[in-house]
């Protein structure tokens, strides 16, 4: 039984149908075949043999990956690192725009997902336009390991709630959505272990909250929602907007949350950033609420 089994296995121990195994196989038609999987299937398969190893390895294959905006995106790296990157091979590249990359002072950061190479973003709390967050009797920044940008913007207790903030960047084209991320109550930890604070949690039952973004195009699309689930990270879904096929300029967009019915205070909440990624797709992490 060794005998046969040992018979159609090649000497590196691949797969052998006569005298020529999955080694066999030219890169070039291996590549071919490459083309039609996911980033990390490539690296999966890449495991095979040196054929596919090699393959795998081809700037053909990761040029049919990367965003066709990845020049701009490496010119946002470089500029954050202050310096270039030297030659890197199209692999180097795809999995230097998959780690979270920081830019505009590192107060947002990109990145793609991994499987698909759709494009992601986060915007901090502190490249928004917050009303009253000078004024510590109102807000303050809190440090968190809970957030992305290690600290958030908590607000003790307002009348006017406004958080405002404007996208200018080059998306490729295709759908994305857009999130809040917040926090009722103050999330800490006391002796290793998350806890966290329902102090000044007042107000967000009685009106809700209106999230709003345009963009220079025309495109809007507005959401209300009553903020709730307490002690949990949500991301609240603002709306959605498309970047046609044939967009060469950058996206401008603004977006909102605002609740100003001063006939009550509301307080306790954590602003952490804005989230915007492919539409359809869902973060591992968070609770989704959307209309």
């Amino acid at each position: 039984m060794g005998a046969g089994v040992s018979s159609i296995m090649g000497p590196d121990g691949e797969v052998s149908y006569g005298d020529s195994g999955l080694g066999d196989m030219p890169e070039s038609c291996v590549a071919a075949v490459l083309l039609y999987l996911d980033a990390p299937e490539i690296c999966s398969v890449a495991r095979l043999n040196r054929a596919f190893r090699g393959a795998a390895s081809a700037d053909l294959v990761w040029e049919t990956k990367l965003p066709a905006n990845y020049e701009y995106l490496m010119a946002l790296i470089e500029e954050g690192e202050g310096g270039k990157n030297g030659l890197l091979s199209k692999k180097e590249i795809y999995a230097m725009l998959c780690r979270p990359n920081s830019f505009d002072g590192g107060r947002k950061e990109f990145w793609l997902e991994k499987s698909k190479g759709g494009l992601c973003m986060a915007i901090s709390s502190k490249a928004m336009v917050i009303t009253g967050i000078d004024d510590r009797r109102y807000w303050n920044y809190i440090p968190t390991e809970e957030s992305r940008f290690h600290s958030v913007a908590y607000l003790q207790q307002i009348w006017w709630f406004e958080v405002v903030g404007e996208i200018d960047f080059l998306f490729q084209a295709g759908s994305y959505s857009l999130y809040f991320r917040l926090h009722l109550g103050k999330p800490s930890k006391r002796l290793g272990r998350r806890i966290w604070s329902a102090e000044n949690i007042h107000g967000w039952d009685i009106k809700p909250v209106r999230f709003h973004l345009s963009t220079l195009d025309g495109q809007q699309a507005t959401s209300l929602y009553h903020l709730d689930e307490p002690g949990n990270w949500i991301l609240y879904h603002i709306g959605d907007f498309t970047v046609p096929s044939d967009s060469v300029e950058p996206v401008k967009l603004k977006f909102s949350m605002t609740q100003i019915d001063c006939t009550h205070t509301k307080g306790g909440l954590c602003v952490d950033s804005l989230l915007v990624y492919p539409k359809g797709y869902r973060p591992d992490k968070d609770t989704v609420i959307s209309l």
